[in-house]
C-alpha cells in the first residue's frame, strides 16, 4: 500500500499545526499553493476566524510569472495586516516545502513590513 503525495502533505501539515497557532496579536499566515494560484490568509485560531486574505487572482496583481505573483500576494497580505494594526504573524507553510512560491510569498510579506 503506497502513500499518495497528498497524504504525505497532510501528515506534514498536521505535524506543523501541532506546534503553531495564531491569536489576535500574532495571527497565523496560512499559505495554499495550487498549480496556477497562490492563496494566503491571516487566521486567529482562538476565535476561529479569518482576519484577512489575499490571492494571486486579485485584480491588482497583473500578468507576471508565478514566483513574482506570490511575492506580490505577500506584499498585499502585509498591507492588509498593517491596516488591521498587525505587525507580527506566525508562518504556516501548510505542508508545502519552504522554497519557490511559498518562500517568495514569505519574502514579499517581510519586505512589506510584516514580521514572520
Amino acid at each position: 500500500m503506497s502513500v499518495t503525495r497528498a497524504e504525505k502533505r497532510q501528515k506534514v501539515k498536521y505535524r506543523i499545526r501541532k506546534r503553531i497557532s495564531g491569536n489576535s496579536e500574532t495571527p497565523r499566515l496560512s499559505v495554499f499553493r495550487s498549480n496556477t494560484t497562490v492563496y494566503c490568509q491571516l487566521i486567529d485560531d482562538t476565535k476561529g476566524s479569518t482576519l484577512a486574505s489575499a490571492s494571486s487572482k486579485d485584480k491588482s496583481i497583473g500578468k507576471m510569472n508565478k514566483s513574482e505573483q506570490a511575492k506580490a500576494v505577500g506584499k498585499l497580505i502585509a498591507d492588509k495586516a498593517k491596516s488591521l494594526n498587525i505587525t507580527k504573524a506566525v508562518f504556516d507553510r501548510n505542508g508545502f516545502l519552504y522554497h519557490g512560491r511559498v518562500k517568495a510569498l514569505a519574502d514579499g510579506a517581510r519586505e512589506a513590513g510584516l514580521q514572520i
